[in-house]
């Protein structure tokens, strides 16, 4: 039986990425909070958001460990799988490659810094500004590794010659025209994992032990982060879907089963489809996918029926795209409904229904991060 080697290496670096992507999320997400608590804490002097800065660096310390370890993996992948792309590719790619390798030590060393120097200095804002080189290196590198994935979904920076990529532009391949959407979601959604991880603890916590001022404080603070970065994540997702109308359309057309092109054309959510394409179930909203692609309701759509056959991306992404952005939206619901419970008096945002919601947002942030990742990288194209 002949081996798809193809196949296999996909596979291969698909089950790393998917696994790397949890931890990589963590180290993006988590210094900024590390940061918010520290600084409320000095601000307000309390001790409990200090002591919330301590906890979690200590956790994010193991959290970057096993990040390095799959990492690394990841990076023996890409020369040992798919040598021959890196050998093609690799003078197109390989400054932002070392620019997130660059990041990271500049990050590690901060977080040294950091981790040591806890009540070593007379003025405490002293070393909560050693959180913010921590911030932007866990940042940089989030950035400089999505430039590499924007290359992949729209190279740019060189031309091909005889099969061999000359006039290479490196700044140009890096900012790539579909940098800013994708740095922009990849942040935004790592934030908000990051507070959506510590907020679900938090609710964790108070649901086993009951309320404790300790606790109360860190959901509180956690779910004021979450409600700011759900909004922006919405933005996100709708300058990504503006980039994908106009640079990929195939793959918009088949996250939303849009098979024929027309104006006005409508927003499809859940749903299944049968083997001859019949869709059955879903929620039909009129004319928002035109405004979704385009910003006008009236706007033309391009469907599946103007692609090649073999360039169209497989429409298992329609549930993709749907469930991604759905947990999107439920962070962005739940993170209201516990502001509205506290400070509607007679309402108690500690009650177990409301905080199984906060503390199910946890794995549903992950989860929508790795269907994410999965729509982005299936069926692209270039393939």
């Amino acid at each position: 039986m002949e081996i798809d080697t193809v196949l296999w290496s996909r596979w291969l670096t698909g089950l790393t990425l998917t696994f790397h992507v949890i931890f990589a999320t963590i180290g993006v997400g988590v210094p900024l909070m590390i940061a918010i608590a520290e600084f409320v804490g000095i601000r307000k002097k309390d001790p409990h958001y200090i002591l919330m800065a301590k906890r979690w660096t200590r956790g994010f310390i193991i959290s970057v460990a096993v990040g390095v370890v799959t990492g690394t993996a990841i990076a023996l992948q890409l020369a040992l799988v798919w040598p021959n792309f890196m050998r093609l590719a690799g003078n197109v790619v390989a400054l932002p490659l070392f620019m997130e390798v660059f990041a990271f030590f500049f990050e590690a060393i901060f977080l040294g810094i950091y981790l040591y120097t806890w009540n070593r200095f007379r003025n405490p804002y002293v070393h909560w500004l050693l959180t913010i080189p921590i911030v932007i290196g866990a940042g940089m590198s989030a950035f400089f590794i999505t430039t590499v994935n924007g290359f992949m979904n729209q190279p740019e920076g060189f031309v091909m010659e005889a099969g061999h990529f000359v006039a290479v532009n490196p700044i140009s391949a890096m900012l790539n025209t579909a940098t800013p959407s994708k740095v922009f979601h990849v942040l935004t959604s790592a934030y908000l994992t990051g507070a959506a991880l510590l907020a679900g603890i938090a609710a964790f916590t108070i649901l086993r032990k009951g309320p404790s001022a300790y606790y109360k404080k860190s959901l509180t603070l956690m779910m004021s982060v979450v409600l700011f970065f759900s909004v922006l994540t919405v933005a996100a997702g709708d300058v990504s879907a503006k980039y994908l109308a106009e640079h990929q359309p195939e793959k918009l057309a088949a996250a939303e089963w849009h098979f024929e092109t027309e104006s006005g054309a409508d927003l499809l959510l859940l749903g299944w489809m049968n083997a001859e394409q019949e869709i059955f179930g879903a929620i039909r909203i009129p004319k928002a996918l035109s405004f979704l692609a385009f910003g006008d309701f009236n706007a033309e759509v391009t469907g599946l029926e103007e692609f090649p056959e073999d360039e169209l991306p497989p429409l298992i992404v329609h549930y993709m795209f749907d469930f991604m952005a759905m947990i999107g939206f439920v962070l962005l619901a739940v993170s209201l409904l516990y502001f509205l419970f506290l400070f509607w008096k007679k309402r108690n945002p500690y009650n177990k229904w409301l905080l199984r919601g906060v503390a199910l947002g946890a794995p549903l942030a992950f989860l929508g991060v790795e269907l994410g990742w999965f729509y982005a990288e299936i069926g692209r194209q270039p393939g």
